[in-house]
């Protein structure tokens, strides 16, 4: 049983209605690709959409970044689509940047990231679809 302790659907709907740029780590250029069709679908639904991909130059029409630090512009949400064992290294390089909420997808979890993240004042959200979470709260 894991230990981290998501914030309430309600909660998750405020910060789906309030955001607007969603910068998505380990987004693939493949369209077969989960972190892509989830990408493309929330683009779809009116999100900007920010590739963090060292290995692609452009993803769903939008300049691909080589870290969350290379990124120009202010961030509502990172979304990852990473193994676990790279969230740690991921919250490190995400409290450098002024983001509020750190989300990861389905099966990745890091329950120490969590704990500090959100002891730290930061929305933390793991092992959740973003895309899931969109289409039931909307």
């Amino acid at each position: 049983m894991t230990l981290i302790n998501n914030p309430p659907r309600e909660e998750i709907k405020e910060i789906l209605d309030a955001a607007k740029t969603i910068a998505v780590v380990g987004l693939s250029p493949n369209p077969s690709r989960t972190s892509y069709m989830v990408s493309e679908a929330m683009q779809r639904a009116g999100y900007r959409i920010i590739p963090v991909n060292p290995a692609a130059d452009e993803v769903l029409g939008e300049k691909s970044y080589p870290s969350l630090k290379d990124v120009p512009e202010k961030v509502d949400i990172v979304n990852i689509f990473r193994r676990s064992e790279h969230l740690k290294g991921l919250s490190e390089e995400f409290l450098q940047i002024d983001a509020p909420v750190f989300w990861s997808q389905l099966n990745v979890v890091d329950e120490q990231v969590f704990e500090e993240l959100a002891n730290a004042g930061y929305t933390v959200i793991m092992d959740r679809c973003i895309k899931v979470e969109h289409a039931i709260l909307k």
